[in-house]
C-alpha cells in the first residue's frame, strides 16, 4: 500500500476515554485543536460544563422568582376594577327606600319615595336637617314655628295652616307607616335652607345645608372614585375628564371627595386639578327674624318667693329696703294638673305697687310646687300640642289681666325625653309673649352635657332674655359637700352661655343664699339653706372665724360639733362682688338675685355700683 492510502492508528489524547468524540472547536485549526486538546485535561472539561450547568439553573431561578414576585406587585398594586355594591353603600334594600346624603355625610336610608315624591323620617329631619320641625305623634300633628305662629299640618293632608292663612301643597305633606313619620321634601324645603336632587341607581337625594367657603376640584384625566382610598377598594363609580367634585379631606396621596350626584369616596390626588375654594349659598332661603324687646337698661331681677295669695301682701316692706330693682319676679304659676291647666296666685295690686316704685313685673312660670310635680307629669303635659296650648293661652290670659310685663318661665324638671316638647314650648310661650308684649325670659342651669336637651341655642333666638341660674353648685343630692356658688362655676356658666346667647340677652342669676352642712364621722352628709344674715349668725354662735378661699372666692368657715363638722361657703358682700365683676366685665345684661328677703341691706349698694 502506498503512503496515502495507510491506515493510520488514531492516538487518543491523554485523560480521554474510548468510545466518546469531541465536538470541534469552532474557530481553531485542526492544528491548534489537536494542540488545545492535547493540553486541557478531560476533568477541566466537565467542570466547566458542570458551572455553566449551575449558572444556567440559577438564572432560570432568578427568572422564575422575577416572575412570581412581579405576579405578586401587579395583584397587589394593580387598580382593582370591582364594581362597589351600591345599594349596600347607601343602606337601602326595599324598593321605597329613600337614601340620604346631607352634605358630607351619608345618612343612609333615612326616607322613603312615595308616589314619585321624597319624604324624610322626622327623625331623620330633626336630628340632621332642622329641629324646628315638631312631629306630635300624640295627636297627629306636624308643627313648624315661626317667629308670629305656627305651621301646623295634619297627617294625609296637602292643605296647612301658617299661622292664620290657609295653603295646599304640591303632594300630601306628612304620611305615616307605624309609629313612623316621613315629611315630604318639597315641604321641608320650604321651611328650611336647605337645597337637594334626587338620583337614580338606587334612589338617593343629596341635601346641601351648610353654606359658605367649600373647596372644589375638576377629575384631570378619567379614572375613579373609589370607597376606600387604596386602589383594591370598590369602585364607586367612573370619573370623567372636567367633571367637577367636592374635595373634603387630603389622605396622603388620596383625597376625600363627594361627587355631584351624592357618592362620597376616595380619588388619586394626582387626579385632581384646577382646586380652588369657592363660596356656597342659597339665595332661595330667607331666615325667619325674630324680633326681642330688649331694655335700654341694665337688668336688675328679683325672684319673690310667693307661696300663697297672702304673701303678695307683703311685697311694699320686701322692695322697701332694696335699691337699683328694676324687676319683680313673683312665683305666681304653676301647672295645676296633667290635662295643662293653670294655678295662679297673681295679684293686680301687687303689680300696682311694684309699677308705682318703677319696677316691672315678670311672673315666674314654674313646673315644681304646683299639682304637677315630677318630671312625668310635666312630660305628660308638654308632649301635647293641645294642652300646651291650653295652658299658655291661660297664662297669657291671667298675665293681661293682671298687668304684668313679662313670663319669666323656670322649667327645671324637663327630662331627656321630654327635651323637644318642653323646646316647642318655649317657642310656642314667646310667640304669644310677642304678639301681646310681654318680656319673654327663660330660666337655665348652667349648662352641661347632661342638660343640652334644654337647647340654649334655640332659647337665645325665641326668648328676649335667658337667665343663667348660677347657683346650685352643690345640692342635698350632691355627692360631696361645697360651695352653692364658686366663683369658677359661675365663670364657666358663664362662658358656657355665650356660646350660643348673645351677651345682651344674658342675664345671670346669683344666690342671696348658701348652705350649712355637717359631715358625719359615718361619711354621710346634711345641710340646711340659710339667708346671708342666718348664715353669719351659724358662725357666731360656733364662735367660729370666716376665713377667704382664694379657690372659689369666698369667705369659709368650719367647726366641729357634736354631730360632726360643720361647714359654709358664705355668700356675703365679698363673694358678691366677685360675681358681679364677671357679669360687669363681660357688658351682660344684667343680674338676677334668688331670692328677696335673703339679702343683707349692704348688698344692694354693691350690687348698684355694677349694673348702674
Amino acid at each position: 500500500m502506498s503512503e496515502n492510502t495507510r491506515t493510520r492508528k488514531r492516538v487518543r489524547p491523554a485523560g480521554s476515554q474510548p468510545g466518546t468524540r469531541r465536538r470541534p472547536e469552532r474557530g481553531k485549526t485542526p492544528d491548534q485543536l489537536r494542540r488545545t486538546r492535547g493540553n486541557m485535561p478531560r476533568s477541566s472539561r466537565a467542570r466547566r460544563r458542570k458551572r455553566n450547568r449551575r449558572i444556567l439553573g440559577f438564572l432560570l431561578v432568578l427568572l422564575v422568582l422575577a416572575a412570581i414576585v412581579g405576579a405578586i406587585l401587579w395583584i397587589r398594586y394593580s387598580p382593582s376594577k370591582e364594581k362597589a355594591d351600591l345599594k349596600e353603600y347607601y343602606g337601602v334594600s326595599n324598593d321605597d327606600d329613600l337614601a340620604v346624603v346631607l352634605d358630607n355625610q351619608l345618612l343612609g336610608a333615612g326616607g322613603k319615595v312615595i308616589d314619585n315624591v321624597p319624604y324624610i323620617e322626622y327623625t331623620v329631619l330633626r336630628d340632621n336637617i332642622s329641629d324646628r320641625f315638631y312631629w306630635d305623634s300624640n295627636e297627629n300633628v306636624l308643627l313648624y314655628t315661626l317667629p308670629n305662629g305656627n305651621v301646623s299640618v295634619q297627617v294625609g293632608e296637602s292643605t296647612y295652616t301658617e299661622v292664620n292663612e290657609k295653603k295646599t301643597a304640591d303632594c300630601t305633606i306628612v304620611k305615616t307607616e307605624g309609629q313612623t313619620a316621613y315629611i315630604a321634601l318639597p315641604f321641608i324645603k320650604e321651611y328650611a335652607d336647605i337645597q337637594y336632587a334626587q338620583y337614580e341607581d338606587p334612589t338617593r337625594v343629596m341635601i346641601v345645608s351648610q353654606w359658605g367657603k367649600t373647596k372644589q376640584a375638576e377629575i384631570k384625566k378619567d379614572t375613579q372614585v373609589r370607597r376606600l382610598a387604596g386602589v383594591k377598594s370598590p369602585v364607586l363609580r367612573d370619573l370623567k375628564a372636567d367633571e367637577k367634585v367636592t374635595v373634603l379631606e387630603k389622605l396622603d396621596d388620596w383625597k376625600k371627595v363627594r361627587t355631584s350626584d351624592g357618592m362620597i369616596g376616595y380619588v388619586k390626588a394626582n387626579r385632581l386639578k384646577n382646586e380652588k375654594t369657592t363660596e356656597l349659598t342659597n339665595d332661595e332661603y330667607q331666615e325667619p327674624e325674630y324680633t326681642s324687646i330688649s331694655k335700654d337698661y341694665t337688668i336688675n331681677m328679683a325672684w319673690n318667693n310667693v307661696t300663697n295669695t297672702i304673701a303678695n301682701n307683703s311685697v311694699l316692706q320686701l322692695i322697701a329696703g332694696t335699691k337699683g330693682v328694676t324687676t319683680l319676679a313673683p312665683t305666681w304659676y304653676n301647672i295645676a294638673d296633667t290635662d295643662g291647666n293653670l294655678k295662679s296666685i297673681s295679684s293686680a295690686d301687687y303689680v300696682n305697687y311694684a309699677h308705682q316704685s318703677n319696677m316691672e313685673v315678670w311672673a315666674v312660670l314654674r313646673d315644681f310646687q304646683g299639682g304637677v310635680d315630677s318630671a312625668d307629669q310635666v312630660y305628660q303635659v308638654l308632649s301635647y300640642t293641645s294642652k300646651r296650648t291650653k295652658l299658655i293661652n291661660q297664662v297669657i290670659a291671667d298675665a293681661l289681666q293682671t298687668g304684668v310685663d313679662g313670663i319669666n318661665l323656670d322649667f327645671e324638671l324637663i327630662s331627656t325625653e321630654c327635651g323637644e316638647h318642653y323646646v316647642q314650648f318655649v317657642r310656642e310661650l314667646g310667640v304669644k309673649c310677642r304678639q301681646n308684649g310681654l318680656v319673654f325670659s327663660v330660666d337655665n342651669y348652667v349648662p352641661m352635657s347632661y342638660n343640652a336637651h334644654y337647647n340654649i341655642k334655640e332659647q337665645g333666638i325665641v326668648a328676649d332674655y335667658v337667665v343663667l341660674m348660677g347657683y346650685d353648685e352643690h345640692t342635698n343630692n350632691s355627692e360631696e359637700t361645697g360651695s352653692v356658688s364658686s366663683y369658677g362655676y359661675v365663670k364657666d356658666g358663664i362662658e358656657k352661655m355665650l356660646e350660643n346667647v348673645s351677651k345682651d340677652k344674658l342675664i345671670v342669676g346669683i344666690p342671696f343664699y348658701t348652705r350649712l352642712w355637717t359631715e358625719k364621722s359615718s361619711g354621710d352628709f346634711t345641710s340646711q339653706a340659710l339667708g346671708m344674715a342666718d348664715a353669719q349668725d351659724a358662725i357666731s354662735k360656733a364662735g367660729a372665724t370666716a376665713t377667704w378661699d382664694k379657690s372659689t372666692r369666698q369667705n369659709y368657715a368650719e367647726w366641729e360639733t357634736d354631730e360632726g363638722t360643720d361647714k359654709i361657703w358664705l355668700e356675703d358682700a365679698a363673694s358678691i362682688e366677685e360675681k358681679m365683676k364677671l357679669i360687669h366685665d363681660q357688658k351682660l345684661a344684667g343680674v338676677a338675685e334668688w331670692r328677696l328677703g335673703y339679702e343683707t341691706s349692704d348688698i344692694w349698694d354693691l350690687i348698684l355700683k355694677y349694673v348702674n
